[in-house]
């Protein structure tokens, strides 16, 4: 069981799993066994299991959906219905995890634990892509030595590279420097007064800005952005993603922060041009 609106990678399994056809534009034969229900609804994924059910596999937060965080005690409620149907939670913390959201993994928020656990992007520290699939005792050994295996997998310098990532995240204190930072960062950005920003949402150095498309489109935020020396990615043509880095300084925040500001100014000056 799978969420509408996920995203779990690139490869043929993964968008097999997908609801968005652009992620499935050109990939096939898809694999079969996928059941999507609606992201954050409790009462869907027990409606969805059946006997045959092996895992939910969800996102805590959605990344590509546009940073959209499930209601309070989703997770845990989602643990919860898991364990009384014998049913695996996966969790896809390949952007939420490490930090992101202010805890060393998004669903400690909750204070649950998954069955197994997807992590990449942030292990490799920006050298080198690393990921993982981390589980209880009892679901890794399922795996006996040769059984599952891929070229690079396991190589010592992906390895040494990711416990490093591990180190200076726990040695520089990035977990908590995103949750402070990230807290100031959302009081910010809900300050903000324009008719062009209609949403912010989002935990830790993680959020997604909605732009009223009736404005402006995402697009011409991120590009105006870029103009101005700010890198952001758009999602879903009406959400402005922002991710710094975790090591960033309060003071270049603030800067980014303004610079974003700026960009809302001019969207709600073009608008009032065009109205005009």
């Amino acid at each position: 069981i799978v969420a509408t609106g996920n995203f779990h990678g690139r490869t043929t399994t993964a968008v097999s799993a997908s609801t968005e056809p652009d992620y499935r534009d050109g990939f096939g034969p898809l694999t079969p066994g996928f059941r999507a229900v609606a992201f954050g609804d409790l009462a869907a994924v027990e409606r969805a299991i059946t006997p045959q059910t092996a895992a939910v596999l969800v996102e805590p937060i959605q990344g590509e959906a546009g940073i959209i965080v499930p209601p309070a005690g989703w997770l845990a409620a989602l643990r919860s219905i898991c364990d009384a149907h014998r049913v695996l939670l996966i969790l896809d913390e390949v952007q939420s995890g490490l930090g992101r959201t202010g805890a060393w993994f998004a669903f400690q928020h909750e204070g649950i634990r998954p069955d197994g656990l997807i992590l990449g992007k942030a292990l490799g520290g920006g050298v080198l892509p690393v990921s993982a699939f981390v589980a209880r005792r009892e679901v890794m050994d399922v795996f006996t030595p040769g059984s599952h295996g891929s070229t690079f997998g396991g190589n010592p310098l992906a390895a040494a590279v990711g416990l490093e990532a591990l180190r200076v995240i726990h040695d520089e204190g990035l977990v908590e420097k995103s949750r402070v930072l990230g807290a100031h960062m959302l009081e910010r950005l809900r300050a903000i007064a324009s008719p062009a920003l209609k949403d912010v949402r989002g935990r830790g150095l993680w959020v997604g800005a909605e732009i009223d498309p009736a404005v402006a489109g995402a697009r011409e935020a991120c590009e105006r952005l870029l103009a101005k020396g700010v890198l952001s990615k758009e999602t879903h043509q009406t959400v402005v993603r922002l991710a710094p880095p975790l090591v960033i300084a309060r003071a270049d925040l603030d800067w980014a922060l303004d610079r974003f500001e700026e960009v809302l100014r001019e969207l709600d000056g073009t608008r009032r041009t065009r109205a005009a």
